[in-house]
């Protein structure tokens, strides 16, 4: 009878369907969905499953230096593009992606050199102006640069990276309204373009728009934590706005990374003062001081807190260190005579009130 049932169970029981191997086509067709949709490591999966079933296809190659080159894996992009080139030496594209592999490596003139070839294989290919703009403004060929980026902008309005250089070239001509606008441009097709985000974020601190600084550094640091520049216009944004808890972070943060950057010790104790934290400003104010000894700005600041912390007899001879460095400074010599004259009325009220002392 158990046999029997063993039988019976055997022959209804279902089998097992193994999944199908996606075809190269499907692979093409969900790779290049992934790529509309900026799912980059999705994208470069189905590229390099593309190139096991077929490791000389260029196409598949192509779209694997894309994901390579949105990721910035730069190194492995270079060795993706020399296995194309050796495939098919005259690939316009494949040129202007080791051209930016090498760009992006530091290596400027043998980028120079691919990127020109790709343009004379291809005078309308919009990523080898991009390339090419973004060239001649690390060379300071700022006229150049800027020919570049307005053709770049033409050939590949829908590349954020061209609206970007633009942004900057016209930045250097201080055509200051026209650079916003391409630096809109390019954060609308690409919110997490850092070098846009960054140089608008450094147009609206010159203009003293600091109430828009505030996103754009909070959206910079969301993308690199480290930035020192979105750091330090953050601090410089803090300070204009009298923000002093969030620049006290900020500066903490900066001097995590950099021990010894001034401008960020002294943000540090400005936020301290700002809150009325006069004994942790005063500590800050020691450590400037051991890094920068002569300057009279500190000498007085000290003097000034320690005034604060009602210890008048040392705020005078703080003040006095000062007023030797430069007598003219009239900062020291008030900070002087304040400290000097409270000094003298606590003595007075000492002695009228012994009992007190």
């Amino acid at each position: 009878m158990d046999e029997q049932k063993k039988q019976d169970a055997s022959q209804t029981s279902l089998p097992v369907e193994t999944p199908q191997q996606e075809t190269p086509q499907q692979l093409r067709k969900s790779a290049k969905k992934y790529l509309r949709a900026k799912r980059w490591y999705k994208a470069s999966e189905e590229y390099m499953k593309l190139l096991d079933y077929d490791a000389h296809d260029i196409d598949a190659m192509l779209g694997l230096s894309l994901t390579l080159d949105a990721t910035e894996h730069y190194e492995s992009l270079l060795l993706v593009t020399q296995r194309l080139l050796t495939l098919e030496p005259n690939s316009a594209p494949g040129l202007a992606y080791r051209a930016r592999a090498l760009q992006k490596l530091a290596r400027l003139s043998e980028a120079t050199i691919a990127n020109d070839q790709a343009l004379l294989l291809d005078t309308k290919l919009g990523l080898a102006w991009v390339n090419r703009s973004g060239l001649q403004l690390l060379q300071k060929r700022y006229p150049e640069a800027l020919r570049s980026a307005q053709r770049a902008v033409l050939l590949a309005p829908k590349d954020a990276r061209a609206w970007a250089n633009l942004g900057i070239s016209l930045f250097n001509f201080n055509r200051t309204s026209e650079a916003l606008e391409a630096f809109d441009k390019s954060l609308a097709l690409d919110e997490d373009q850092m070098v846009a985000l960054q140089i608008k974020t450094e147009i609206f601190c010159r203009i003293g728009r600091m109430r828009d600084v505030i996103p754009l550094v909070k959206r910079a640091l969301l993308l690199n934590p480290l930035d020192t520049m979105t750091l330090t216009q953050g601090i410089q944004a803090y300070r204009t706005l009298e923000m002093y808890k969030e620049m006290k972070e900020y500066a903490r943060h900066l001097i995590t990374l950099q021990p010894e950057n001034i401008f960020a010790l002294e943000h540090l104790m400005r936020a301290h003062r700002g809150l009325g934290e006069f004994a942790e400003a005063n500590e800050t104010l020691d450590r400037l001081l051991a890094l920068d000894g002569s300057n009279v700005r500190f000498w007085t600041l000290k003097a000034d807190t320690t005034y604060r912390l009602e210890r008048y007899r040392e705020a005078v001879a703080i003040a006095e260190r000062a007023r030797n460095i430069d007598p003219e400074y009239a900062p020291a010599n008030r900070i002087y005579e304040r400290s000097l004259r409270l000094m003298y009325q606590r003595k007075d009220k000492h002695k009228s009130n012994p009992a007190q002392s």
